[in-house]
């Protein structure tokens, strides 16, 4: 993990408000998030959370506040914009498409069409886009079994595991994971945490909204909670603990947010 003192943040947010009609869903909040460290979003229901990465992400503009990449402030207008840049989103419902195989889930939108007359006929590289998709399958431990069944048919976790190494594949520089290991079993749920790892150690920064306060303090390097749409705290996850964690997103326990 970078030191934060020396390290510019690949993506961070001075001051983000938003409203929704009378309900202010961020209060001048501040995040960053560091190359090559997994940072948890945490906070309890209506927190915020999801409204921050959507703004993160390019898909919801903010009342105020700026957005800045690599130190320079940006727009981030849409989310092609946050692709360009090299950030990728995995959400809950993980955006598959379900009668697709996972090549083609991989490569969606990002299709290799081939040169000449045939990729203007729409005829695909589909052996390079295989070849591609299961060396990112690989390579982050995803057990995928098979690269032509739709991924409908295949399990939570591999489709999971699925959607989390495209996210990869195109992200290079950071990649937001919501709710990662919701609904999985015990041997997935392992998996994908140590897929985060990997991806960590690959020098991209994650970060990682969650509920399960074990995962968080497994994977995490540090921790930004939110409380009614307000950061609250921002910590080394070596100087907290669970207990504590629960108290600062339920308001029982308060303290200075740490810059």
């Amino acid at each position: 993990m970078p030191s934060v003192t020396t390290a510019v943040p690949v993506l961070q947010a001075r001051g983000l408000s938003r409203q929704f009609g009378h309900v202010r869903a961020l209060n001048n909040v501040d995040f960053e998030v560091y190359p090559g460290e997994v940072t948890a979003l945490i906070g309890d229901n209506g927190a915020g959370k999801s409204t921050l990465v959507k703004a993160l992400s390019g898909n919801l503009a903010v009342d105020e506040g700026q957005i800045l990449f690599d130190g320079k402030p940006i727009e981030m207008t849409n989310p092609q914009v946050a692709s360009s840049l090299g950030i990728e989103t995995v959400y809950q419902d993980l955006a598959l498409a379900p009668h697709l195989d996972p090549v083609q889930n991989m490569y969606l939108g990002r299709e290799i069409r081939r040169p000449g007359i045939a990729g203007a006929l729409g005829f695909m590289k589909t052996k390079d886009m295989a070849k591609a998709s299961r060396a990112a399958f690989d390579e982050l431990g995803a057990t995928v079994r098979s690269l032509t069944s739709p991924v409908g048919e295949m399990s939570g976790g591999q489709r999971q595991a699925i959607a989390i190494a495209r996210a990869v594949h195109w992200a290079g520089r950071l990649v937001f994971l919501d709710e990662p290991t919701a609904a999985l079993g015990v041997r997935q749920t392992k998996n994908v945490l140590e897929t985060i790892r990997r991806v960590r150690d690959k020098g991209i920064a994650v970060v990682l909204i969650s509920h399960s306060m074990p995962h968080v303090m497994e994977v995490c390097d540090r921790i930004q909670v939110l409380r009614l749409g307000t950061r609250v705290a921002n910590i080394d996850a070596k100087n907290t603990s669970m207990e504590e964690l629960v108290g600062l997103m339920t308001g029982a326990v308060t303290k200075d947010d740490q810059k």
